[in-house]
């Protein structure tokens, strides 16, 4: 299963928070750590479009691919949602088996399809794949698929820890890359031969490219577009989910393993009777992209996570065509357990939003708990 981005759990990480372990740095991100991401060489940013230009379809198309039993949450839906309300290709989620697919840490979706009923309809393969974190590295299903894509001329965009899938795929071998902080070691161990990249939010190298942690999904998507339609429909496309510039940037050293992460992880695990199930109203054309961030970052402070509420079992459509499968059905929950998804805000304004309502509920701590497992500068630079 993925690891939960539990980053220590148990006995182990009471042991090591006890044990002082001097290497760790006492901070946390904040404005001036994500101020000192060094720049990107304005020659970099063009090579980085030019690898992303449509090589095939005048209008490309893009596959989003999840396996049914946990694909990560924010991973999964943001570029669906990004991509679709810029309307600059056609977006496909898929997922490797038939039924719904179980998103990690909330939210269960409808695909549009399989990776099979894909194959039939686009025997020639897509133009660009998107592939999330997954609760596995090598599902077999998930792995042949992607060769078989690559071989087609898709150029592969490994998100957040979709980067080790992509490297099991073997697609990843000797070329540049980037993940997850956390799942850095994995990656490298898995792939030894990928040349890690620092400091950079996004990586691209010979038709695949990967990102950083969770967030990471929303430059890249803004990234895309340009490629695909130019630099003016990404500008819109950015004001529409909140932001007013974003680029490649990024303070790697930012995020790591710190004393204050871990005792408050620890402490927020150890107090389980605490631990609450916060409720989000679905409602039909709601923002699907404000939907994943909200409920991905309430289902991180180790203290709540969020569960789906809607007047009937059926799936309610999102703004952009996702069909999200309610948790629970016809009854009222509770208004002290209700958190918003922030309806009248931007996405970008919205997981800010968020992150100042679990500062008031649980502490600044946990906020930035939440924070380092997103890979999120607190809204200081995209």
């Amino acid at each position: 299963m993925l690891k939960s981005y539990l980053i220590w759990g148990g006995v182990a990480l009471l042991f090591i928070c006890l044990a002082g372990f001097t290497g760790w740095v006492i901070g946390l991100p904040s404005a001036t750590a994500a101020a000192e991401a060094p720049i990107v060489p304005q020659g970099e940013t063009e090579a980085m479009i030019a690898s992303l230009k449509p090589a095939r379809r005048a209008r490309p198309l893009i596959a989003v691919i999840g396996i049914n039993d946990a694909t990560e949450t924010t991973d999964y839906l943001v570029p669906t949602g990004i991509l679709r309300r810029a309307d600059v290709a056609d977006v496909v989620m898929l997922a490797t088996g038939s039924g719904p697919v179980q998103l990690y840490p909330a939210l269960k979706v409808q695909p549009d399809a399989t990776i099979a009923e894909f194959d039939a309809r686009h025997p020639e393969g897509a133009d660009y794949v998107i592939v999330p974190a997954m609760s596995r590295d090598d599902d077999p299903a998930a792995l042949i698929w992607l060769r078989s894509q690559a071989e087609k001329g898709a150029r592969i965009i490994g998100i957040c820890a979709g980067a080790k899938v992509v490297g099991a795929a073997g697609l990843l071998d000797g070329k540049r890359a980037t993940t997850h902080w956390y799942y850095l070691h994995d990656m490298l161990e898995g792939s030894p031969t990928i040349n890690y990249i620092a400091d950079r939010r996004m990586v691209s190298d010979a038709g695949v490219v990967t990102t950083t942690g969770i967030t990471a999904s929303i430059p890249m998507m803004l990234t895309l577009i340009e490629a695909i339609a130019g630099r003016a429909k990404a500008v819109s496309a950015a004001r529409n989910i909140g932001l007013e510039e974003w680029d490649a940037r990024h303070a790697s050293g930012a995020f790591k393993l710190t004393r204050p992460f871990a005792t408050t992880v620890l402490a927020n695990r150890m107090a389980f009777w605490k631990r609450e199930k916060l409720g989000i109203w679905l409602e039909p054309g709601m923002d699907e992209v404000s939907l994943a961030l909200v409920a991905d970052a309430w289902s991180r402070t180790y203290r709540s996570s969020a569960t789906t509420v809607a007047a009937s079992p059926d799936a309610v459509e999102t703004r952009n065509g996702v069909r999200v499968i309610p948790d629970q059905s016809g009854m009222d929950w509770p208004e002290a357990r209700r958190v918003s998804h922030f309806p009248n805000q931007r996405p970008a304004d919205a997981l800010d939003q968020a992150l100042e309502a679990i500062t008031a509920r649980y502490g600044d701590r946990t906020a930035n708990v939440v924070a380092m497992q997103l890979e999120y500068p607190r809204r200081v630079a995209w």
